[in-house]
């Protein structure tokens, strides 16, 4: 830490005053102790007897008068080098204090730089951390802000679309605006079908607010996940089929245990199977893999269909995200399913992200095999970077 100008014209200033006021009280015990033994002959007699007896290498050591000064010249730097070291101690601190005063009107982007002693380094650190930990918490508490104004932004509009023509054709048939039986059927069968697309949208959102929620626990068992792979592809294979698809499932080893809420895990094989039904254009085949790796299963729902661009890789498990808006609101989507799927995938502990190229199109689970052992989760790479 540099000191200002006036800082080390003041550090000066107190070393010579010290200096000073060291050398008149050494002058001061100098003159007393001469005093003390001219003014007592028994002393002085006893000094010189103990000179005569210390003899080193065949000479007498110093006179008094020189021990004493050397003694004092020690004390002297000792005491002069306490007074500085305190007086750039208390200019160090004061530089801390301006610099928190400076965070606390509002900087909070700025942080102490300067490298001071050990023990006024750790109280440096230790503000840098408390500052680090509060800029996060209120980052943290604007992004979840912003998080559930989208939230209900995008409730609102998804609820308003579909509750509007409901309250269209009802209000049709409410009027008696239809010619036939077959236009009031039709209108009938528009609204239910609007009712239902509502339904699973508050459904949805409200799984992903009870998995995302702290207080959800998860109903853990012990699962053998390669038969519960088996049947899932089981149950599906009439649904494929008429799609014209095969759907296969294998692991490795061939009997792969762990710790699981069952039930939670299926809903998210369940959301990934049916999306690869759903939008896997030109798709021949959906395959279920899974490898026991040490204390991990990677998990693999891999399709042949078309390649999700790879712009949309990093958002497709955020809220109400859809890679096609039209097509996926054909088809029924609420926008909601891969971030209910990712958030019970890191209820278990592991975590879930996307692959594609012109030739797979692959989402990975990575599960921990026991539940009080979570997985780190790794830093990817940006996929727009490494395309």
């Amino acid at each position: 830490m540099k000191l200002t100008p006036r800082e080390k014209w003041s550090l000066i200033f107190e070393g010579v005053v010290t200096v000073v006021l060291l050398l008149l009280l050494n002058l001061s015990l100098v003159i007393i102790l001469n005093d003390v033994l001219h003014s007592n002959p028994g002393i002085a007699g006893g000094v010189y007897m103990i000179k005569r007896s210390l003899v080193i290498g065949g000479r007498y050591i110093w006179s008094y008068q020189n021990l004493f000064i050397a003694v004092m010249i020690i004390v002297d730097c000792t005491v002069l080098y306490w007074r500085l070291i305190r007086r750039y101690h208390l200019y160090q601190m004061n530089h801390i204090i301006a610099e928190l005063h400076y965070i606390s009107d509002g900087h909070l982007e700025h942080r102490i730089t300067f490298k001071l002693s050990k023990r006024l380094q750790r109280v440096v650190d230790s503000v840098n951390s408390l500052v680090d930990s509060a800029t996060q918490s209120m980052n943290d508490e604007r992004q979840a802000e912003r998080s559930k104004d989208e939230l209900i932004t995008n409730v609102s509009h998804d609820i308003r679309t579909p509750l509007t023509s409901i309250i269209g054709y009802l209000g049709l048939i409410e009027d008696h605006q239809y010619q036939t039986e077959t236009d009031l059927t039709k209108y009938a069968h528009i609204a239910y079908l609007k009712a239902t697309q509502m339904k699973s949208l508050v459904e949805d959102l409200f799984e992903y607010l009870k998995m995302r929620g702290a207080e959800t626990e998860l109903n853990v068992s012990d699962v053998n996940f390669s038969q519960m792979l088996e049947q899932l592809a089981a149950s599906y294979e009439l649904e494929a089929s008429r799609k014209h698809l095969t759907i296969s499932s294998s692991t490795q080893p061939d009997n792969i245990m762990m710790e699981a809420d069952a039930e939670k895990l299926g809903r998210v094989f369940n959301n990934l199977i049916s999306n690869a039904l759903k939008y896997g254009e030109h798709a021949t085949f959906i395959e279920l893999t899974a490898k026991l790796t040490g204390r991990e299963v990677m998990v693999k729902v891999s399709n042949d269909g078309r390649e999700i661009p790879t712009a949309a890789l990093n958002q497709l498990f955020e809220r109400f995200y859809r890679v096609e808006e039209s097509r996926s609101k054909e088809t029924g989507g609420t926008g909601l399913g891969l971030a209910i799927a990712q958030s019970i995938v890191e209820r278990h502990g592991g975590y879930i992200y996307a692959e594609s190229d012109e030739n797979l199109t692959s989402f990975i689970i990575h599960l921990p095999v026991h539940q009080d052992r979570p997985l780190p989760r790794p830093v990817r790479q940006d996929p727009k970077l490494t395309k």
